[in-house]
């Protein structure tokens, strides 16, 4: 009886800490409202393309290289990342590596002292420890020179190019900037940073130098744990011929629930794609109440077969393109710290749309029937994701 009293205050004390460092903390989040830009964007969708890709430009830099992953992994590729950068110190060149400190929890030292400048992002920390524990720094970005940019949902590990067999080919989709929206990335890296040191860089033209127009206008959302459960409510209400959704993980807020049933009412087609595996334990099955209800009210459900399917997507009709580090959960829309960027080029977004198509081909198609042959277990697992679906 006397353990039944300790874990029953010990669940009230965690339960008082996540909720007062809530509010304590939406009550500092301010919202950044992003300004649009034109720059050159190229989309890839497979690690080992981004990564050629990447490490070309890293070896290219001549000044700096910011970087912010969520995880960085000590396997094969993370010490090849971390031997390059290595190789840039030791020319010269200034290195920043921002990491977040759960994501990243156990990366040796060994590996960070090659890195020059090097830090956790989010470390939890007194008062509110378990509340800091669950706020992550979940945004992946990387500046060159002031010049490249890239952001998007892969981190650096061997299962993001294909190479964990548990998962097989892994499918996300990341951005390489070119022209005046580098400079925003470079904003947002530079307040990140200064939030885990203490340290500025400088704003000079070494970091922030003139910057071309490109042919694609966009616009990058910052959001820290608050502000973006209004950004899609907003992109919901915008849709008038279809909405598409690629995501990892499908456990929307209640508000968005009832923007995409208004909006299905109105005569939207609402499509979703998710994996057919999971990554988690249970973020599968916290998924299911919301599948279930979307399907009944005539949304287009399908799970990706072919690996893991960790995009971060959204089309509305012709007109917007999301494409970021936020998934479409309740972690990223109340609790991280996300990066996304709005994509108004039609051209783009029909080359976004080609790649979504190809998704579906290697995808099943969802239905009631799934549901109704489900096992008791399956109902039990769904029903405890469900209690835990706040922190998932």
């Amino acid at each position: 009886m006397r353990w039944l009293v300790i874990v029953i205050i010990l669940l009230f004390l965690l339960f008082l800490d996540y909720n007062w460092g809530n509010k304590v903390s939406k009550a500092a989040a301010r919202k950044k409202i992003g300004v649009e830009r034109q720059s050159d964007i190229t989309l890839f969708t497979t690690g080992e393309t981004l990564f050629d890709d990447y490490f070309a430009e890293l070896e290219r830099a001549k000044h700096h290289i910011h970087i912010l992953f969520y995880i960085v992994r000590d396997d094969e590729i993370g010490k090849r990342f971390f031997s390059l950068l290595e190789q840039k110190v030791n020319e010269g060149v200034e290195v920043r590596v921002l990491v977040d400190w759960v994501g990243s929890f156990g990366l040796p030292s060994s590996l960070r002292q090659k890195s020059g400048q090097f830090a956790f992002a989010n470390r939890p920390t007194l008062p509110f420890f378990f509340y800091k524990l669950n706020e992550r720094n979940h945004r992946k970005i990387t500046v060159i020179d002031g010049k490249i940019g890239y952001l998007g949902g892969f981190n650096i590990g061997k299962e993001y190019i294909g190479q964990d067999p548990k998962f097989g080919h892994w499918r996300d989709y990341h951005l390489k900037i070119t022209g005046e929206g580098v400079a925003d990335l470079q904003r947002q890296f530079a307040e990140d940073w200064k939030e885990a040191t203490g340290q500025t860089f400088g704003d000079d033209e070494r970091y922030f130098p003139p910057l071309q127009k490109g042919a694609v206008k966009h616009r990058f959302v910052p959001t820290d744990g608050a502000y973006l459960e209004e950004e899609f409510i907003q992109l919901i209400k915008h849709a008038k011929r279809e909405i598409i959704i690629g995501t990892p993980y499908f456990i929307p807020s209640k508000k968005i629930m009832d923007a995409l049933f208004e909006a299905i009412k109105r005569g939207v087609q609402l499509t979703i794609i998710a994996p057919i595996q999971a990554d988690h334990p249970f973020v599968k099955e916290a998924s299911f109440p919301y599948f279930r209800q979307l399907l009944h009210a005539g949304a287009h459900i399908y799970q990706f077969y072919n690996g893991f399917y960790h995009t971060k997507v959204i089309v509305i009709d012709d007109d917007i393109c999301d494409i970021g580090t936020a998934n479409f959960d309740r972690r990223s829309l109340f609790i991280n710290y996300e990066m996304n960027c709005y994509i108004y080029d039609k051209p783009f977004i029909q080359h976004v749309k080609q790649t979504i198509a190809r998704d579906i081909d290697t995808s099943t198609w969802l239905t009631a029937e799934y549901f109704r042959k489900q096992s008791w277990l399956h109902r039990f697992k769904e029903a405890v994701a469900t209690m835990l679906s706040p922190l998932l």
